[in-house]
């Protein structure tokens, strides 16, 4: 068992642009990259579930996602997820008991020089290590959220605490 196990599901954080014309692609999650490039010593266990923006998931998907949280022996739990609908997801594992989650997501895919994305993994990555008892948070813009307290702002395209 790892100390913590690392669940991608796609978003911006993973997506792949071509050229200004093309659409994005979502590709092979960058976490891997993200934590050998920071030196990460922690022991992971990364499992990719699924490569879809965050628009397009579904009921059955959050489901997915809640029967491996529940069924992980790891209790400490970072999840990459699109930003659109990360609180909807939250929402729909916010009951499972005994686990120290995390999700975030990116506003510029990790692929770019300018993205937040090694940013806002480093703070997923330090509250499930730090959460001093189980629960749910959003890491995000440089804060950590309880999920239940936290929506994104389309208009500043940034999370804010509601």
């Amino acid at each position: 068992m790892a100390d913590i196990l690392i669940l991608t599901t796609g978003g911006t954080i993973d997506k792949l642009y071509f050229d200004a014309l093309s659409e994005y692609q979502i590709g092979d999650s960058v976490v891997a990259r993200l934590l050998a490039v920071a030196r990460s010593a922690a022991d992971v266990r990364v499992v990719e579930l699924m490569r879809k923006d965050s628009l397009e998931l579904t009921d059955a998907d959050r489901a997915l996602i809640a029967d491996v949280v529940r069924a992980a022996p790891e209790e400490r739990i970072v999840i990459t997820h699109g930003t659109d609908t990360m609180t909807q997801t939250a929402a729909a594992l916010k009951d499972i008991p005994g686990k120290r989650i995390a999700l975030l997501g990116a506003l510029a895919p990790a692929r770019f020089a300018e993205s937040d994305a090694a940013f806002n993994l480093g703070m997923a990555f330090a509250t499930v290590q730090v959460a001093p008892a189980p629960g749910m948070w959003i890491a995000m813009n440089g804060t950590v959220f309880p999920a239940d307290r936290v929506r994104k702002d389309r208009e500043r395209n940034s999370f804010v605490a509601v």
